[in-house]
Order: C-alpha cells, then sequence, then structure tokens
C-alpha cells in the first residue's frame, strides 16, 4: 500500500550540509512529509542536529525506513540506498580543477539520478553533460541554502548596531596551495590592530589547525574567529570579503555585494584581484565605495550563477525531485558499476549486505 507521506533522508558528510539543507527541511516538514538525516564519516558534527531533527544511525535503518529520495550535498552516494538521489551542491563552482585536470564541480562519478542546478552556468554544461552520459536528468532550481540569505533574517548574532565601522568578513579555502590565510596574516594582524575596520574571520572547516590556532590568537575587539555550520549571517553583516578562491565568495556576490580577491587565478572581472598583502587595505577601501563598474559586473555575474532571489529554491529542488520520483528512471541508462569507488564507500561504511 502506498504511504501517505514521502520519506526524504539527507545525506551528509561535512558540517557545512546542515545549512545547505535544513531549508529544504522546512519545505518538507510543512508539506507534511518526513526527514531523517543520516551522518557519514568523521567529518560531521551529530552536535549540530537539533532535538526535533531524526538521525537514522545505519545503513540497516535506512534501509528499512525507505526513503523515497536521497538529498546529497556532495559528490558521492552509496548506490545501495533506497531512493532515487538527488544531488544539491555544496557550494558553487569556482573553476578548481581536480587531479584528472577537469573542473571538479562538473566531475559525473555517476552516482546520481537528478542534479538540482543553480543557475544558466552550471545548468547548460550539466544538460551537455546529461545528454552525453544518459545516466541523470538536470533541473535548474537554485540553490536551497540561500533561501535564507535572500529573506533578511532577525537576531543576526553578528549585527552590531553600535559598531559604525566598515566590517570585512575574510573567508579561506582550506588548499595550502590556494590559501590566502597564511599569506595574508601578519597584514590581518596589523590591520586588526589599527581597529579601522571591524573584522570578522571564518574557514573552510578542513582548514589546517596551526592556521585556525594562529587566528584565533589574534581576537580582539576589532577581529573575532568565528566557527559555524551557517556562514549566510556572516555573509549578511559583512560589507565587504576578503577571500581567496573559496566559492563562499560566491554566495557573498549573490548579495550584490564586492569581493576583493587574493591571488585568485580566474582573473573574473567582477572581483577585485590583488597579489600582493601591502595592496590588501587600499583594495577594501575601493571595494567599500561601491565602484559603478564593478557593481555593474557583479550584477551581471548574478544572473548567470544564480538568477533566482525569491528565496523558493528548496520549493523547487523538492517539486523536481517529486516529479522524478513519480516518472521514476526506467528511461535513464544504466549507472557504470564503478566498482572501485563502491568497494571504498562500502568499506567506509563498514556496509558489506547486498
Amino acid at each position: 500500500m502506498e504511504r501517505s507521506k514521502k520519506r526524504y533522508l539527507f545525506y551528509i558528510a561535512q558540517n557545512y550540509s546542515y545549512a545547505i539543507l535544513r531549508p529544504l527541511q522546512d519545505v518538507i516538514l510543512k508539506r507534511g512529509d518526513e526527514v531523517c538525516w543520516f551522518l557519514e564519516g568523521n567529518e560531521v558534527d551529530a552536535a549540530f542536529l537539533t532535538a526535533k531533527e531524526h538521525r537514522l544511525m545505519t545503513i540497516d535503518e535506512v534501509k528499512h525506513w525507505q526513503p523515497d529520495a536521497v538529498f546529497v550535498p556532495g559528490n558521492v552516494v552509496p548506490s545501495f540506498l533506497p531512493g532515487i538521489k538527488v544531488g544539491v551542491f555544496h557550494g558553487f563552482n569556482a573553476g578548481k580543477m581536480n587531479r584528472h585536470g577537469r573542473e571538479d564541480h562538473f566531475e559525473i562519478r555517476s552516482c546520481f539520478d537528478l542534479y538540482c542546478t543553480q543557475g544558466p552556468a552550471t545548468t547548460l554544461p550539466f544538460l551537455h553533460l546529461a545528454q552525453k552520459f544518459g545516466t541523470f536528468k538536470v533541473t535548474e532550481t537554485g540553490w536551497p541554502a540561500l533561501d535564507p540569505m535572500f529573506k533578511r533574517q532577525e537576531n543576526n548574532p553578528y549585527r552590531d548596531k553600535a559598531d559604525t565601522r566598515p566590517t570585512i568578513l575574510l573567508c579561506s579555502t582550506f588548499s595550502r596551495r590556494l590559501s590566502c590565510a597564511p599569506v595574508i596574516f601578519e597584514k590581518i594582524k596589523t590591520l586588526a590592530l589599527q581597529g579601522n575596520y571591524r573584522w570578522l574571520v571564518q574557514f573552510h572547516p578542513k582548514m589546517s589547525k596551526e592556521i585556525v590556532t594562529q587566528y584565533q590568537s589574534i581576537q580582539s575587539d576589532n577581529l573575532r574567529f568565528i566557527e559555524t555550520d551557517n556562514v549566510l549571517p556572516l555573509l549578511e553583516v559583512a560589507d565587504v570579503m576578503l577571500c581567496d578562491t573559496s566559492s563562499v565568495l560566491i554566495m557573498f556576490l549573490l548579495q550584490g555585494k564586492p569581493v576583493v580577491a587574493f591571488n585568485n587565478h580566474t582573473q573574473s572581472d567582477h572581483l577585485i584581484h590583488i597579489n600582493d598583502t601591502e595592496d590588501i587595505e587600499e583594495a577594501l577601501e575601493y571595494a567599500l565605495s561601491r565602484p559603478d563598474e564593478v557593481m555593474r559586473k557583479i550584477t551581471a555575474y548574478c544572473a548567470h550563477i544564480h538568477p533566482q532571489t525569491d528565496g523558493l529554491s528548496s520549493q523547487r529542488v523538492l517539486d523536481a525531485a517529486d516529479e522524478l520520483i513519480r516518472q521514476g528512471i526506467g528511461d535513464l541508462k544504466a549507472k557504470p558499476l564503478n566498482l572501485i569507488r563502491h568497494f571504498k564507500m562500502r568499506k567506509k561504511l563498514n556496509y558489506w549486505k547486498i
């Protein structure tokens, strides 16, 4: 007998996934359907789950629960889980290349039945890939993680109305080759001592503990280091971002705010590029002036990356998943076996049943 409620599994491996999927969870629960979470590996902290969120502890529990769809803000998901597999991405395409020399954002790992893309910049390449492989469908929905960003949040814990200084948000990727954090530390330390800005510092969760400790050591009334599973409130309160290649800079741009990019290899004209630590302060002042040409280029870029600003991307993602559940995936080609990848996933999960 068909269930009256649909069941959706959130399969996550990183703490930032909570903020990506919670707007989707809100829509699911408002529709009267059910959500459970499955946490893979040691890099995701169960302490971020709320008392009202339900966690399945084992693959056997997932199989018994029989989800209709599995939403994944990551690159891979086990094929032996029930339900259609939906990729919702863990960030935007920052142009990073993988070890095969291909853009990692568009690497097809034969895990998903549906990709919910963010805007034309990702939709068009994925439609081309869907035609090439025939193993998945593509729907442009927008990104659920941004829904709260397009709806002003009250009681933002990082908003300080009494402090009228410009707020600078420093973010950095964890890759030692690409990270600006170790390179600019001494300059940020000096600027923080000067006190002209209010600094908020937030790094990728995989950032080196040594670098994290460095920045924690210079906290003061002028600089605050923040570890969080939800970066959106930080993006909202900051006037300018200083960053490197981290895809979080794209989320900041989508608010119509400028980014100073340190050693960013893309040379995109919607960013303010610098390569020398001595240029940081001048570039921040330039960004704070909101130069017309830069702002026009940011507007054009946002229309290409994520044109939806209505805060309803989660509803579109759920609608797309429900439509595929209804249609089924019988018209898709069978996915390649990828025996090595699936063996590694079974080993990681210690699950060997058929």
